[in-house]
């Protein structure tokens, strides 16, 4: 269960993520495109309404940044501030780290009761978006959404922090795909002091230095 709801929440975002890039894309070529100086050109162009293509791209990056921002709790990639936490004993450590994970679940549980309640009040309205004219509780949607889900995830790593002692860590020297080289894979190379292209080209062989 666990293990969907991780692929479901990242798929969101790299599905949210390409689609606003190629709308932002497609906007920006169409603006540019209407300038050429060909009629023909320019009235097909004009016939494409693309208005609503802003307003669509700002709700994604909206939804992804909620949706983006659980996924970051739970892999570890948030920036945050541990010096002083570090220089404390185990025990006061592991105290201060559990107090800081329940109150961003607390907080953000705040955030997605609010946030639904303001969107079940805003579903009864007849508001609509200025582009889209889609019913606007459907945005707002990624408030409580979001929120909820990353309040589990504070939860979650809470819960794997009081059984294991561990917080989840990203290595952002990693890059997914690419397969880290062992140092036995490593082939020593021996280097030739002042060696030349032209020493070689020519034929010469490099003195050796004692």
């Amino acid at each position: 269960m666990l293990r969907a709801l991780d692929h479901l929440e990242e798929w969101l975002i790299a599905t949210l993520m390409a689609l606003a890039t190629i709308i932002i894309f497609v906007a920006v070529v169409h603006r540019y495109a209407t300038g050429i100086p060909y009629a023909p050109l320019q009235d097909r162009l004009l016939a494409i309404n693309l208005s609503w293509a802003q307003e669509l791209c700002i709700y994604m990056f909206v939804w992804m940044a909620k949706f983006g921002a659980a996924y970051g709790v739970r892999t570890g990639i948030h920036v945050g501030v541990d010096v002083f936490i570090n220089m404390l004993g185990p025990r006061k450590r592991a105290g201060f780290v559990l107090f800081g994970l329940l109150a961003g679940a607390l907080f953000t549980g705040i955030i997605a009761v609010l946030g639904a309640d303001f969107v079940w009040e805003m579903s009864h309205t007849d508001q609509v978006s200025p582009d889209l004219e889609v019913p606007a509780w459907i945005p707002y949607l990624a408030i409580p959404l979001g929120s909820s889900l990353m309040c589990f995830r504070f939860l979650q790593v809470a819960w794997s922090f009081f059984r294991t002692g561990e917080l989840p860590h990203h290595d952002h020297g990693h890059v997914e795909g690419v397969e880290e080289v062992k140092d036995e894979d490593i082939m020593p190379v021996a280097i030739v002091p002042d060696l030349h292209p032209r020493d070689l080209a020519d034929g010469k062989k490099p003195e050796e230095k004692p």
